[in-house]
């Protein structure tokens, strides 16, 4: 189990001079610890730029230092190593890349002005370009694998349920946190236990990336609600699943408070295509 990634991932030292923030290397190590954390090996993709230009290059776009016949040529080998690698070893679960970059880039490119585009277009790098059958994600997105569950926990029917949740995200990579696993599942506790309780699902929703709120029902669990606004204000990523076929309005899902702080998806295969999964293609196939 593996996946392609960008070299600079494992090396920042590889990028052009200057442009790696503080922000940058924490995304990167976040991206090494998911790997490490379900050991999925991280397989470095050749630097085509870095052969072409060397280390410690200028920030460049493709069409200013990279549209020779000479850069061409290097990719085109480039190819067919990479095409070995994965005839050897299998299909990877995904290529992580590196947005921006002229030959890396995943959703975003600095490809260069022509014909009044601009310098940066919404598209994969030439040398990702190489690869369109192989998913790819950009880092930023794949080193988001922490998720907190917000949902009720009050019948045995609905922690059946968030248990399901929560096995189908594991099975794709990502880390879980379920309060009810935690002690949340039960009428019978003091005010100090309530306090150990609010403070551990906190530290939970600061620590997660990602939080999946289950909204099934007649009306939000008020519960939910809250920690999916307290997430939304501290700008966390979230994601609302309702699988629950009636509506609050002939505009509304729910509440249009929560469905305007969220995205909203209605099962579970929406989900798993809104989350982002490095083995998405595990569940498209």
């Amino acid at each position: 189990m593996y996946v392609l990634c960008s070299p600079c991932i494992l090396d920042p030292a590889l990028r052009a001079k200057g442009i790696t923030k503080p922000s940058d290397l924490v995304v990167f190590d976040r991206a090494i610890l998911r790997c490490k954390h379900f050991g999925i090996e991280m397989v470095p993709l050749p630097c085509p730029e870095t052969l072409y230009l060397g280390s410690g290059r200028k920030p460049g776009t493709f069409l200013e230092r990279l549209n020779t016949p000479a850069f061409t040529r290097l990719i085109d080998k480039l190819e067919l190593q990479v095409q070995e690698i994965i005839d050897e070893r299998g299909p990877p679960l995904c290529i992580v890349g590196v947005n921006s970059s002229p030959t890396c880039g995943v959703t975003s490119t600095w490809y260069g002005s022509e014909d009044q585009q601009p310098p940066k277009r919404k598209e994969r790098g030439v040398f990702l370009k190489r690869f369109p059958h192989i998913m790819a994600m950009d880092v930023e997105i794949f080193s988001q694998y922490r998720v907190y569950i917000a949902a009720p926990l009050f019948s045995e029917a609905e922690r059946q349920y968030n248990l399901s949740i929560e096995e189908l995200l594991r099975n794709y990579f990502f880390e879980v946190y379920l309060p009810q696993q935690e002690g949340d599942d039960s009428d019978l506790r003091d005010k100090k236990e309530q306090v150990r309780i609010l403070s551990e699902n906190l530290k939970a929703l600061e620590n997660a990336e990602i939080i999946v709120a289950i909204i099934d029902g007649a009306d939000v669990d008020s519960g939910t609600a809250w920690e999916m606004g307290y997430a939304f204000a501290r700008g966390k990523r979230v994601i609302a699943l309702r699988t629950d076929f009636r509506r609050v309005g002939s505009h509304e899902i729910v509440n249009f408070v929560l469905e305007e702080s969220a995205t909203v998806v209605t099962s579970t295969n929406d989900l798993l295509d809104v989350i982002k999964s490095p083995s998405i293609m595990k569940y498209n196939s």
